[in-house]
């Protein structure tokens, strides 16, 4: 195929592009540079059907030729990044995604949109379905990415029933691994960063609210499972296996070796306080479901912080 992977410098989106090239396919990778890193696309430069576009989704998507599927994973999405951009979280959930759209239904191709757990909220059914709608709090200060996401789910379903346009909806859960920027803001690379800089562990509230934690291999496979098949989704693709943030930075000091303490501090506003996919759709319907567990995915991803600290 030939594949558009929008947000292609970021974590997942980087992993996803080098996927797709290792089983032949011809990838097209777009990226802004506003959060995703040049160093995670680098080695795949002067690679065979690699081809990449500086380009901010939610101004264009500038591609041309014929298209065979359209991955819009582009969106600033760590919690850090709520306060400090949230204008360029709405427009690529909104514009951008008005944008990647257009250019399938121009192209006829299939459009797969990487939404989230977070439209889920602060949720009050556990496990997560795919059928439960969520309690989102529409002026919090995690709305700007809640509600983008929950928009971008709205325009795909819309475009997908008025103008017939092959289309799937992916929601992601907490998705760790190599390629995560130092300063992500997310609870893995927070952990990890700290233990390995001997900072203290910042624990918000008493550490007992829940995440279901997906490498980013596992991830990948998920969603190019639902890209290759005609499901429309929405799909839960994360790990079931639930762990308490406690658990985390404790699995996270025996790692690392490290012994700082751990700090407790107050949790943030409409912090969700579990969350974890119920899987049985994608399990069902793509025959997908993750294999590595937690110890052995940051296994990897604190030799990755390793040496970018080194750096």
């Amino acid at each position: 195929m030939r594949v558009v992977v929008a947000g292609a410098a970021g974590m997942i989106g980087s992993h996803m592009t080098e996927y797709l090239l290792g089983r032949g396919d011809e990838v097209v990778a777009v990226d802004s540079f506003i959060t995703g890193r040049p160093e995670n696309l680098a080695h795949l430069e002067g690679r065979e059907g690699y081809t990449f576009v500086e380009a901010d989704v939610s101004m264009a998507l500038p591609v041309e030729g014929h298209l065979d599927a359209i991955c819009h994973l582009a969106s600033p999405a760590s919690p850090a990044d709520f306060t400090t951009m949230p204008a360029e979280i709405l427009r690529a959930g909104s514009l951008g995604t008005f944008n990647a759209l257009e250019l399938a239904r121009e192209r006829g191709a299939r459009l797969l949109l990487a939404s989230t757990s977070e439209v889920y909220g602060e949720p009050m059914v556990h496990p997560q379905p795919e059928s439960y709608w969520g309690n989102v709090n529409t002026i919090g200060p995690r709305s700007c990415y809640d509600e983008s996401k929950r928009f971008a789910e709205a325009a795909v379903s819309s475009f997908r029933r008025s103008f017939g346009i092959d289309t799937a909806i992916a929601r992601i859960f907490n998705t760790y691994g190599p390629r995560m920027r130092v300063d992500d803001g997310r609870v893995v690379s927070n952990f990890v960063v700290q233990a390995l800089s001997g900072e203290p562990i910042t624990l918000y509230g008493d550490g007992s609210q829940t995440r279901s934690f997906c490498y980013v291999d596992d991830e990948v496979a998920g969603l190019v499972a639902l890209l290759d098949s005609d499901h429309p989704g929405p799909v839960n693709i994360g790990n079931p296996v639930e762990f308490t943030v406690r658990q985390l930075a404790e699995l996270v000091l025996e790692l690392t070796g490290s012994d700082v303490p751990l700090e407790l501090r107050p949790l943030p506003e409409d912090d969700p306080t579990q969350r974890r996919p119920d899987i049985s759709l994608a399990r069902d319907a793509l025959g997908w479901e993750p294999h590595t567990s937690l110890r052995d995915g940051l296994g990897p991803t604190i030799k990755y912080f390793r040496s970018e600290l080194d750096r």
